[in-house]
C-alpha cells in the first residue's frame, strides 16, 4: 500500500493535491467533472469582507505557455460565501481552505474572524492584494509589511494560516522567512507573474487594466526556483504552485521541497487535471518504489 497523505500544520490531507484559488471557484461549477472527494483540499476563489465587483474587461488574456487575468478578485464578499459556498464544501470528504483577501489590514481581519467560528481547514491570505494605504503597493512585496499583516492575523486566527507569497519581488526568501518569523503556519508560492500584452493592430492593451497575472505552463521553472529556495530558507510547510499541468509537474515540486501542491490555470484547459496527477503521483510511487510520499519531499540530490 502507498501512503499519499501529508500533513500541513496539524491538517492531515489524503493527498498532496490542491486546487489554485481563483481557478476553481468553490467546486460546484467542476462537481460534474472532478469528484471533490478525491482531492486532497479545495482551496477557494479569494473572500473579502464585502462583495467586490472586480475589473473592467477584457480581463483575461491568452499568452504563449499560459493566460494573464486581471478578473480583479471579484468575489461575493464573506456573507455569502459562509452561507453558499462553505455549506456545499461540507458535503464532501476533502479539506477546505478559504483564500482571504482584503485592501487594509482591517478587512483582512473582519475575513479572518467571521471564518473563525466556521468549519473550515485553513485560511490562505493572499497578499498579493493591492494595499491602499501603501500606495497600492502589494502586502506581500515588502518583508516588513508581510510580517505585519501576518501577525496581525495570527493574533485573531482560530485555524492554521497560509500566507501566498508574490514572486514579484528582488528576494523569495526574506519573505518566507518573514512570514514564518510572523507566526504563519506554511506558505504557498508562487502567485502569478505580473506581466502585459499588446493588440499590435489595434495599438491597445490587451487587458483593460494594462497588467495582469500571468500564470500556466510557461512560469512552472521560475515557481519550481522559488519553491526550491523558499523550502530551504524555513522549517514551515511550503505549498507549491505554479504551472502544474501533469503528475510529472507536481513531482517536481515536491522533490524541490514542495509537502503539497496546487493546480490552477490547467483547470480551465482540462478541468481533469487534479484527478490525473493525484493518480499519476500514485502511478509514480509503485513505478519507482516509493510506499510514502514523505520520503519524496524535497528528495532532489545535492
Amino acid at each position: 500500500m502507498i501512503n499519499t497523505s501529508v500533513n500541513i500544520a496539524g491538517v492531515e490531507l489524503k493527498n498532496p493535491v490542491m486546487t489554485g484559488s481563483g481557478t476553481f471557484g468553490s467546486g460546484m461549477e467542476y462537481g460534474e467533472f472532478v469528484d471533490l472527494n478525491r482531492l486532497g483540499a479545495v482551496v477557494t476563489k479569494g473572500v473579502a469582507n464585502i462583495p467586490w465587483p472586480g475589473n473592467p474587461t477584457p480581463r483575461v488574456a491568452e499568452v504563449y505557455g499560459g493566460m494573464l487575468n486581471a478578473i480583479g478578485l471579484q468575489n461575493p464578499g464573506i456573507e455569502v460565501f459562509c452561507e453558499r459556498d462553505i455549506p456545499f464544501l461540507k458535503q464532501y470528504d476533502t479539506k477546505i481552505i478559504v483564500n482571504v483577501c482584503g485592501k487594509s489590514v482591517e478587512d483582512y481581519l473582519e475575513v479572518v474572524d467571521r471564518l473563525s467560528h466556521e468549519d473550515i481547514a485553513m485560511m490562505e491570505i493572499n497578499v498579493s492584494c493591492p494595499n491602499v494605504k501603501e500606495g497600492a503597493i502589494a502586502f506581500g512585496q515588502k518583508a516588513d509589511a508581510l510580517y505585519n499583516i501576518t501577525s496581525e492575523i495570527k493574533k485573531r486566527a482560530k485555524q492554521p494560516i497560509i500566507m501566498k507569497l508574490s514572486p514579484n519581488v528582488t528576494d523569495i526568501t526574506e519573505m518566507a522567512k518573514a512570514a514564518e518569523a510572523a507566526g504563519a503556519d506554511a506558505i504557498s508560492l508562487i502567485n502569478t507573474l505580473t506581466g502585459m500584452k499588446i493588440d499590435i493592430h489595434r495599438r491597445k492593451f490587451a487587458l483593460a487594466n494594462k497588467t495582469g497575472g500571468m500564470s500556466g505552463p510557461a512560469i512552472k521553472p521560475v515557481a519550481v526556483r522559488m519553491v526550491y529556495q523558499a523550502a530551504h530558507a524555513v522549517k514551515i510547510p511550503v505549498i507549491g504552485m505554479g504551472g502544474i499541468a501533469t503528475a510529472e509537474d507536481a513531482i517536481e515540486f515536491i522533490l524541490a521541497g514542495a509537502t503539497a501542491v496546487s493546480v490552477g490555470a490547467m483547470n480551465f484547459v482540462n478541468p481533469y487535471t487534479t484527478i490525473e496527477v493525484i493518480e499519476g503521483i500514485e502511478k509514480y510511487m509503485e513505478t519507482y518504489g516509493v510506499s510514502d510520499i514523505k520520503d519524496l519531499i524535497g528528495a532532489v540530490q545535492e
